[in-house]
């Protein structure tokens, strides 16, 4: 019977007749005390944030929410929901096409950023990446000149660093990067990617975090597509034919 209950073994929750515990805390004491970003924390964690920690999470969590049918996971949840799946088959769906390249760049800047306060020396790293990829994680965008997020992340970083809340070695090594890069800015995974790793988060759990802030937007997306009435929509719309790569138009 030991080795049966040491096969699931977990010191995440507590589960028994009558008793539902998460990290040791009876979830009764978290329910109207604990917020879901506190909660976040927990679980991760082991133990609860104060309440500044809390407030920045939040901040990145809620930064990384949506980003429009532009985002890929969002258009296949809309996709998806048409064909007859449910909510949360669609937001499956979505969060299934986070990968390395559509919402892992924030995992690999916080692994770009350790590197830079490990080594103290930007210009070195910077060279090393660049030689593996010409992309940098979590600079510059495809669609915004400037990402509107970054500014009040990184404000709200530096007051955290001004306040003692974080340490700001990570938020010192980005703005280095980005003024190495110049006029190349950071981008919504960068400025998240400094508010997870001053906070003490792994890399690969700012993917994770990630993954939860966007789910949010995948459900959305999904639930107003569930009621626009379109059926088995595609990524074109009918009117527009695809190009036929054997006979392309004349330019």
């Amino acid at each position: 019977m030991s080795s049966v209950a040491d096969w699931w073994g977990t010191a995440v929750s507590r589960i028994e007749p009558d008793v539902i515990e998460l990290r040791g805390r009876p979830v009764q004491e978290l329910i109207g005390r604990a917020g879901f970003t506190e909660t976040i924390w927990l679980m991760l964690r082991g133990d609860l944030p104060d309440e500044r920690q809390a407030a920045l999470l939040a901040a990145a969590l809620v930064a990384g929410v949506d980003h429009g049918p532009h985002a890929p996971s969002i258009a296949v949840a809309r996709m998806a929901i048409t064909c007859g799946v449910g909510l949360n088959n669609a937001v499956a769906t979505g969060v299934n096409l986070l990968g390395d390249v559509h919402g892992g760049a924030g995992e690999q800047c916080v692994e770009l950023l350790q590197d830079v306060v490990a080594g103290g020396d930007a210009a070195a790293t910077v060279r090393d990446w660049r030689a593996r990829d010409k992309y940098l994680p979590g600079f510059g965008h495809r669609f915004h000149t400037r990402d509107p997020r970054r500014d009040p992340l990184l404000a709200l970083v530096a007051a955290a660093v001004a306040e003692g809340v974080v340490a700001g070695d990570h938020l010192r090594a980005a703005l280095e990067v980005e003024e190495l890069i110049a006029p190349v800015p950071m981008n919504i995974d960068g400025a998240t990617a400094v508010v997870y790793a001053e906070l003490g988060f792994p890399a690969p759990l700012a993917r994770g975090l990630f993954v939860l802030s966007r789910s949010v937007g995948i459900l959305a997306h999904a639930w107003e597509e569930s009621g626009q009435g379109r059926r088995n929509k595609g990524p074109i719309p009918p009117s527009i034919l695809p190009t036929d790569l054997r006979n392309p138009p004349p330019e």
